[in-house]
């Protein structure tokens, strides 16, 4: 049975994912209006800009999708219906963004030529500055999960620098337990030998006074006979 709580945080997410998309789907709008209007060095730049937002849009995409079986199915359909929506747009964005850069006279202004030799030479340095890009990328979030883990090394340390305190306190604490239950024998052991030394006492002077009085008794009977 699922939980309410985690399908009312799936829906949430998702919300989130959705409003989101669609603010880097206006941004990828512009930024392919712009393109149009450009040429040469200015339009590669601006069609790297538009691919580093399309890689966002794809990303958020691809965590709608997943949070999307988290909401419950009497309301998912509407959501697949306008996830759908999401996805075809994105493709026709993407559909745009391959024509503009496949206009290579567009792309490379005055030097664009009809010699293979040179557009192939050309198309080859266009990939070489879109895969540097997203090496780049890719170096960001390898460097970015390298902080992560070295903040999360750093709790473990703390944590386990905590239990190792926590652990000698304990051990303290046992110690002096011990070392008290060692007082507590001891006294117990002292105050039954003052009960026994008490009990013979009370015995011995109830012998002399026994003693006494017959000594008594016996010197009034030999007075009288």
């Amino acid at each position: 049975m699922s939980n309410p709580l985690d399908t009312d945080a799936g829906s949430e997410l998702f919300s989130s994912y959705e409003a989101e998309l669609k603010l880097v789907q206006a941004d990828l709008n512009q930024k392919l209006d712009q393109i149009s209007e450009l040429s040469g060095e200015p339009r590669k730049s601006a069609i790297r800009l538009a691919e580093r937002t399309l890689d966002e849009a794809n990303e958020l995409i691809g965590q709608m999708r997943i949070e999307k079986q988290n909401i419950p199915s009497a309301t998912r359909s509407k959501v697949n219906q306008r996830f759908r929506n999401f996805e075809s747009d994105i493709d026709g964005q993407k559909r745009k963004l391959k024509t503009l850069s496949d206009d290579r006279k567009a792309l490379f202004g005055n030097r664009y030529s009809d010699n293979p030799d040179a557009d192939q030479q050309l198309e080859q340095r266009q990939q070489l500055l879109s895969g540097t890009d997203r090496l780049d990328r890719s170096s960001q979030r390898l460097r970015e999960s390298q902080r992560i883990a070295n903040e999360t090394e750093g709790i473990g340390r703390d944590t386990l620098a905590d239990l190792q305190l926590q652990r000698e306190t304990i051990q303290h604490t046992r110690m002096n337990l011990l070392e008290s239950e060692g007082y507590v024998d001891k006294s117990v052991k002292t105050l039954r030998g003052m009960a026994r030394r008490m009990a013979t006492n009370r015995i011995i002077t109830v012998a002399i006074i026994t003693v006494l009085v017959l000594l008594i008794v016996g010197v009034i009977y030999s007075k009288f006979h």
